[in-house]
């Protein structure tokens, strides 16, 4: 029995379904800009935030740390998400997979060393 091969024809179904979604999300966004209705009035120009009015400044500086710790969270949180098919596959991976992970983990966690090494979920 042989293994099968990749070949490019093989993609051609993949390719044709992307261009005519392409295609479509392009039409679509071109005709309905060019039909729809172009009435600006100045309500509709106002701004407008979950139906309460605009007070203040909206350009007040924000900490750096909340957009650091948001960031450290998604990585972190990312590579938690790599865990799960290592979970479901441990005895069919064997030693080795025990070994990856462990090196998976250890990478990790020198990462996180380094996070909290560089202060940055220190809240002054």
């Amino acid at each position: 029995m042989e293994a099968a091969q990749s070949l490019p024809v093989n993609y051609l179904p993949i390719i044709f379904q992307m261009i005519v979604a392409l295609g479509f999300v392009v039409t679509t966004m071109f005709v309905t800009h060019k039909i729809g209705p172009k009435r600006k009035t100045k309500d509709k120009l106002t701004p407008f935030e979950s139906g309460i009015e605009v007070v203040g400044n909206a350009r007040t500086p924000i900490s750096i740390k909340y957009f650091l710790v948001a960031i450290l969270f998604v990585l972190f949180d990312v590579e938690v998400i790599f865990m799960y098919p290592w979970a479901v596959n441990f005895k069919a991976m064997g030693t080795n997979g025990m070994i990856e992970m462990f090196i998976f983990m250890a990478t990790l966690l020198l990462g996180f060393i380094y996070v909290i090494k560089k202060g940055a979920l220190d809240w002054d």
